[in-house]
């Protein structure tokens, strides 16, 4: 046993300390106390001994850790190594003992997870490389300014009138002085797809020089749009095109009269027709293919025209004009003024005429905030009832009738709406039309492939959704719809009287 050990033992045991005799107890006690001390103080230069040998140690290896300071030259090279030794990982690069790699290409690339800090920088530094590359590659103003003069030096004649026509022969020539961007352009696919009725074979220059032009716009839109292509799939979230709009903004001398404050409403607006039209099935993202497809970009871009005509601006939904009209209905029609709209509230939109039954069905089915409804669920409503010839437009509208789930329109779902219109035209004292008779009405004009069913596609199919829609859902529809063949005469009549004059 310890010294240490022995002194705890007799402290905890006094009973057997008074029973030993005088004598060797006195002795024994000042022993063991010298006996202690000498050890403390030997563990105590032991351990004073063993902290200045950790200190040195310490002091040895960070002094071992000290490295001279990297040039910049040297930083660079490092993080080029990084970045390569990772992007050939994530390209696919290890070796692996499967011989199937050989022979099947990679076809799946895994995203980097959200921790993966690293590698996403990568992701997003080589797909910026990759689009100032493909920048690179398109034909900037001064190319195409020397194409045309190429296309015009080379036309062939005669001349049809003030067409410039070009042959086969000498648009080969032109391919071969316009350098090498050119020669995607000045291929036989494209002059026979340019070719039409020329008796010399020939084909227009300008309809050449304009397919050119498009095809460039094409692709510096992709590339625009791309660059907004935060998850670089190929498609663009919400806030990625609330983003691309509003830096457009200022580029567009047609919306210079919009004040700053307005911006965020402007951008909601515009935004909203993309995602009603392209995104159906409410993902909350659209394919860059397929905005570059319809075109929405074309009449947002319209409007860098200083010149555009007011008639055109009336009718673009990305006018500043138009922008301030849907905004200023919404702000009319909220009449307690918090910003949102009441089934009371909205009653009033357009002429008024809107059934109850088919309100309640718009609170019912549409994104409401305490029963109320926001500016954007607002505008879908607004895209819907303006669009009504559009399947968009149509499936909106078709939810919304469609009160037992079943993906289809029977007579109990006609009637259901219907009677809120006999309901209306007795209030305004007017004699309610049977439903028997607009039921084979509508049943006729849509031609079902079912006779006892209507659905979404046999509603677009037979290009009559928007006037059904308005027979169930709106007085005023139904009465248009009712009495047209007098409103026919009678736009007759005015044209006649037109005429005469």
């Amino acid at each position: 046993m310890s010294v240490a050990g022995t002194a705890l033992q007799g402290a905890a045991a006094p009973g057997r300390a008074s029973r030993m005799r005088a004598g060797p107890a006195g002795r024994s006690a000042p022993a063991a106390a010298v006996t202690c001390r000498r050890a403390a103080a030997g563990a105590g230069a032991g351990w004073g001994a063993g902290y200045m040998d950790w200190k040195r140690s310490l002091r040895g290896r960070l002094a071992a850790r000290r490295v001279p300071k990297k040039s910049e030259q040297e930083l660079k090279d490092e993080e080029m190594e990084l970045f390569t030794k990772y992007y050939v990982e994530w390209k696919g690069g290890r070796k692996s003992g499967s011989t199937s790699y050989t022979n099947i290409p990679r076809f799946y690339y895994r995203l980097p997870a959200e921790d993966e800090v690293l590698l996403q920088k990568l992701r997003e530094e080589s797909r910026a490389v990759f689009l100032q590359r493909k920048s690179r590659e398109l034909l900037d103003n001064e190319e195409l300014q020397n194409l045309w003069f190429l296309l015009d030096k080379h036309q062939t004649s005669p001349m049809i009138g003030e067409e410039a026509m070009i042959n086969y022969e000498n648009f080969l020539k032109v391919g071969e002085k316009a350098g090498p961007k050119c020669k995607q352009f000045f291929t036989a696919k494209i002059f026979a797809k340019l070719l039409h009725n020329d008796p010399y074979g020939r084909i227009s220059i300008m309809q050449f020089f304009n397919y050119v032009m498009r095809k460039v716009w094409l692709h510096q839109t992709r590339i625009g749009l791309s660059l907004y292509d935060v998850a670089g799939q190929g498609y663009l979230r919400e806030s990625d095109l609330e983003n691309y709009i509003l830096e457009l903004i200022p580029t567009l001398p047609q919306l210079d009269g919009l004040e700053k404050s307005f911006y965020s409403f402007y951008v909601c607006t515009a935004v909203r027709k993309f995602f009603f039209f392209l995104d159906p099935l409410r993902t909350g993202k659209i394919k860059i293919q397929d905005i570059l497809a319809c075109s929405f970009l074309d009449d947002l871009l319209e409007l860098r025209d200083e010149e555009l005509s007011k008639e055109s601006q009336e009718t673009n939904w990305f006018s500043a004009p138009s922008a301030l009209r849907v905004y200023g209905q919404y702000l009319n029609l909220d009449k307690d003024h918090n910003g949102m709209l009441s089934k009371e509230e909205l009653s009033r939109y357009g002429t008024g005429t809107l059934t109850n039954i088919f309100l309640d069905r718009v609170f019912q089915e549409c994104l409401t905030y305490d029963g109320e409804m926001d500016y954007k669920t607002y505008l879908d409503f607004v895209l819907a009832l303006e669009n009504r010839k559009e399947p968009a437009a149509l499936q909106y509208i078709f939810k919304l009738l469609d009160i037992e789930n079943k993906g289809y329109l029977n007579v109990f779902s006609l009637n259901y709406f219907f009677r809120a219109i006999q309901e209306q035209m007795k209030i305004h004292g007017q004699e309610p039309v049977s439903f028997q008779d607009v039921k084979d009405e509508i049943f006729d004009m849509v031609k079902p492939k079912d006779p006892y069913k209507i659905s979404l596609q046999d509603l677009i199919n037979s290009s009559q959704g928007d006037t059904v829609t308005s027979i169930l859902i709106d007085l005023n529809g139904f009465w248009t719809y009712e009495n047209r063949e007098v409103l026919v005469a009678s736009d007759n009549d005015n044209t006649g009287d037109v005429d005469d004059t």
